[in-house]
């Protein structure tokens, strides 16, 4: 979780529109109920559902689109990036952020062009680390909060700029902000504030030297936070009175707040946790893959010298019935030709056919080890590197000094945490095993549009409805590859993914107004690895149409079963 997650989330209170309209005489909702819909949406974020107020969102979203409501449409963006926030994934939120802003400054809405940029100015200094262009946005948001005479906001966003001021060792720069805060927050701030508010004191007062202020602010504030449930400030107030009583020389103090930070910052980071016992089961699914390729291969070989055993059946045939039948030569010669070809066409047929069920089982088992090493990264590797920094962390801390190697040791293991945990999500989008297929295509839709191209996405399937785990991964990259060609290989500016459940079947088609090629030129096919995918969809008992022509686009067409199990 970071620190930008707290901030955003007391924004919310203040989102509720305003919005009025009459029912439509159809079943369109009116701007009143997607306004209640969205209320909804957000306790439900506020309550930790993230996954069900996300999925309420999508519904939100596009109704707010129907009927043109640019307020709704930024609301929306805004709770979007909400619940990504808080469950860190600052780069989701980022971009939903941004996107709600797109829409807010097409609006007269103060109030709401205040949040976002509040939102953004948090993602900018606790998460990018760029206070300069934090502060800018956090400056924006001051501005559009002083418009609309929101005070609360007014004190929450000098907090924001007197934390970020603090953070880069700008304190004098940051104080008259922090004496905004003082001075208003009895009246306009609030509960989830106060600890915050006592630790910023508390730091300002300790640089300056005044360790009695010092001391009882830092007291207040773990005084509330115990007795509160703001942990994460908490966490952060017993990591800021270590550094303060480490550098006045209580180093047993110290420690044993560096202490209770790891305990809570563990308590924190135990929900994001995956059952390890994932893990074993898919150890199973690779070897059950791998006997299964052993399998095949020897099938194929078999069938090989079954064939091979027939040809020289016919081959002596052949001599048997040419000496007895001297005058029917030329006949049997056509026989023993025909004979010839049905078994080469029966052989590579054959052939043909055990490569790729040979070709399906290795892509079945990679994304088998795809997933095996995801979890093993998050689970496993990306636990310790975060346990090994927080043990040095502990160490430094009980050492008065502490040579510079460790320090950067410090730094390196946590950059070794993100791209750990980056790389698992690359290997299995955590998007597509926690809220399922049409959500993570949406979400991969909206991710691969650019200013080049634009893909939109289309479904008259529940977005909340879920396959069997395996089957939605096929498909999840089956349709990943499709649109990957589509980049590299199109020049199209338009691209369209829509699904369709015709009883049994799932209807996919893959649609784009690019250059087009020739369907016949086996060159072309291999190249965008149709082959592969072609391979992958047989094996699921589906069916594969291309339809395409030279600068006329294309349009991929399958029909797969349902899996049940």
């Amino acid at each position: 979780m970071s620190v930008s997650t707290r901030i955003f989330f007391f924004s919310f209170i203040f989102l509720f529109l305003n919005g009025r309209g009459a029912y439509s005489k159809e079943k369109t909702p009116s701007k009143e109920q997607i306004a209640t819909e969205l209320k909804s949406a957000i306790q439900l974020m506020r309550e930790g559902s993230y996954d069900k107020s996300l999925i309420k969102c999508r519904r939100i979203l596009r109704n707010a689109i129907l009927i043109k409501d640019n307020n709704l449409i930024a609301s929306t963006y805004n709770t979007i990036g909400g619940n990504f926030d808080l469950f860190s994934n600052p780069e989701k939120s980022f971009f939903y952020y941004n996107k709600g802003l797109i829409y807010a400054d097409k609006t007269n809405n103060s109030k709401l062009k205040n949040l976002l940029h509040n939102n953004l100015g948090n993602i900018y200094c606790f998460d990018k680390k760029d206070y300069l262009k934090g502060i800018s946005h956090y400056k924006k948001s001051l501005k559009y909060s002083t418009i609309a005479q929101d005070t609360s906001q007014l004190v929450l966003t000098n907090l924001n700029i007197a934390w970020a001021f603090f953070d880069i060792k700008k304190f004098d720069q940051g104080f008259p902000y922090l004496q905004f805060v003082n001075s208003y927050h009895q009246k306009y701030g609030g509960e989830l504030t106060e600890v915050a508010l006592n630790m910023l004191n508390a730091v300002y007062f300790g640089n300056k030297k005044d360790h009695l202020k010092a001391k009882y602010y830092f007291e207040k504030a773990i005084a509330l936070g115990n007795t509160g449930n703001e942990k994460f400030d908490l966490a952060l107030t017993h990591q800021e009175y270590a550094n303060y009583l480490k550098s006045i020389g209580q180093y047993k103090e110290a420690y044993k707040n560096l202490s209770l930070y790891t305990i809570i910052t563990d308590q924190i980071n135990n929900e994001e946790k995956l059952n390890k016992a994932k893990t074993e089961g898919l150890n199973l699914e690779i070897e059950e893959y791998k006997r299964e390729v052993q399998k095949i291969e020897a099938q194929y070989k078999t069938q090989q010298q079954v064939l091979a055993q027939e040809k020289n059946m016919a081959r002596r045939k052949f001599i048997a019935v040419i000496s007895i039948f001297l005058i029917s030569m030329v006949l049997f010669y056509f026989y023993v030709q025909n004979s010839r070809l049905i078994q080469k066409n029966r052989l590579n047929g054959l052939r043909n056919k055990i490569q790729q069920n040979i070709i399906n089982a290795s892509l079945s088992g990679q994304e088998i080890e795809r997933k095996k090493i995801a979890f093993f990264l998050h689970d496993n590797i990306s636990a310790l590197l975060s346990s090994a920094g927080l043990h040095l962390s502990v160490f430094s801390a009980k050492n008065e000094k502490t040579s510079d190697e460790i320090a950067k040791t410090i730094s390196l293991l946590g950059e070794a945490h993100d791209k750990v945990r980056d790389l698992s999500h690359e290997l299995i989008p955590a998007l597509l095993v926690r809220f399922g297929l049409f959500y993570a295509l949406e979400d991969l839709c909206e991710k691969n549009s650019n200013s080049v191209i634009s893909f939109e996405y289309e479904s008259d399937i529940d977005n909340q409805k879920r396959y069997p785990e395996d089957f939605e991964i096929k498909i999840y990259f089956i349709i990943s590859e499709l649109l990957n060609n589509v980049m590299k290989h199109s020049c199209s500016t338009i691209g369209k993914v829509t699904l369709q459940e015709n009883g049994t079947i799932l209807k996919i088609q893959v649609f784009d107004n690019g250059k087009g090629f020739d369907t016949n030129q086996f060159q072309i096919l291999e190249g965008f690895g149709i082959n592969q995918i072609r391979a992958r969809i047989n094996a699921m008992k589906g069916n594969l149409i291309i339809d395409s022509k030279i600068d006329m686009g294309t349009i991929i067409t399958i029909d797969v079963p349902i899996s049940k199990d």
